[in-house]
């Protein structure tokens, strides 16, 4: 056996994989040894590998992962500690292996796995980059989805179309494969914001990928809860403005601003509900709005904008108290910025809305280094 600038080729080593097959994971203990199966049934003769990515799900993924990988060199993991979100766990998991060619399946077992053979023969034949299991193309199904649902997934697709270059008829699916190269492409500009990681390689890319569509049922999920909840609306949309805007403004920074715009609303409203409607005094009731207001921006944003950042317990309590300092300093700057402006003959409106954007400026980079700095 040579080493060195050699290849490797004892015949003792297993062969490496063509196929890599990453599965972000949150709590799917019992669905992980059946998804193994399925894999390994719908590819006898393919060389396959699934990499799981689980961010430190409480139930013991990870464990159950690595008691798997013990008994099948096909099996592997990434386990992450402080971090979460789907897109970022599978460019991880991606980048974590060398197969020339990549697929992303959710470990739920609602995507048919029946169709990897398939997706990585139309790869393999050279005209297309990306294979992409559809549920909207003639043949795919999305299952006992409620109606409701069923309205917000096309919309959410109609949306997403405009942002891609790529004729795709279902850039929502989280079922697709594609070949390394085409990945590599796309890595530079991927935002790995929120749950749609099809479309924002799409949207990343930087000429139309070659797309092929396939269609499989989407299927109910076995065992676990599902992971959609409220929050997911705001990483799709998120995602829609990191496409359109972050080349110019952080998408953090839009985040932050948004949160910021709905404390307004409620600062106004609650000052003029205990000012006009209650009688208070507007010394008090500008006080009693300014604390709502900032405890509503840090909440919120503690919950979506830094979601993956979310201060918990003791944490949660001193970073509320360092955000209501930033702010008052902030709001400082925003009244003496305005007023300087003022005296020099500046047009009142411009001079509040340069104050605003000033105190808005410094309460993002101050709570950014301060209340959800990285640790």
């Amino acid at each position: 056996m040579k080493r060195g600038r050699f290849p490797i080729t004892d015949p003792i080593l297993p062969q490496p994989a063509e196929l890599a097959i990453v599965v972000p994971a949150y709590n799917e203990i019992d669905n992980v040894p059946l998804l193994v199966e399925a894999v390994a049934t719908a590819l006898p003769d393919v060389r396959w590998e699934i990499m799981f990515v689980d961010d430190d799900s409480p139930d013991g993924t990870a464990a159950r992962v690595r008691e798997l990988a013990l008994g099948d060199h096909r099996v592997r993991i990434v386990h992450r500690v402080g971090r979460r979100g789907l897109s970022s766990a599978c460019v991880e998991g991606i980048m974590a292996t060398a197969a020339p060619y990549v697929a992303v399946m959710d470990a739920d077992l609602q995507h048919d796995e029946r169709l990897l053979g398939r997706m990585l023969a139309t790869l393999r034949d050279g005209n297309v980059d990306l294979v992409v299991g559809s549920r909207y193309c003639a043949g795919g199904g999305l299952g006992d989805w409620t109606k409701g649902r069923v309205a917000a997934s096309r919309l959410a697709t109609r949306m997403a179309v405009m942002l891609t270059r790529t004729p795709i008829g279902d850039p929502m699916s989280g079922f697709f494969m594609m070949t390394r190269t085409a990945f590599e492409r796309s890595l530079p500009k991927l935002s790995t914001v929120g749950f749609k990681i099809l479309l924002d390689i799409a949207a990343s890319a930087p000429a139309p990928l070659r797309v092929a569509e396939l269609p499989y049922v989407f299927r109910c999920r076995q065992f676990g809860d599902s992971k959609l909840d409220a929050l997911v609306l705001w990483e799709y949309l998120q995602l829609i403005l990191d496409k359109a805007f972050g080349r110019v403004v952080p998408i953090r920074f839009i985040g932050f601003g948004l949160v910021g715009a709905m404390g307004l609303a409620i600062h106004f409203l609650i000052l003029s509900t205990l000012y006009l409607g209650v009688g208070l005094s507007f010394g008090a009731s500008q006080l009693a709005a300014t604390v709502v207001a900032i405890s509503n921006n840090f909440f919120l944003n503690n919950l979506l904008t830094y979601r993956d950042q979310r201060l918990r317990g003791p944490a949660l309590i001193r970073g509320w108290l360092t955000f209501n300092l930033v702010c008052a300093t902030g709001a400082i700057a925003n009244i003496g910025i305005a007023e300087w402006l003022f005296v020099q003959h500046t047009y009142w409106m411009l001079s509040a809305v340069a104050g605003v954007l000033i105190s808005v400026v410094w309460n993002y980079a101050m709570s950014s280094l301060f209340t959800w700095r990285k640790r």
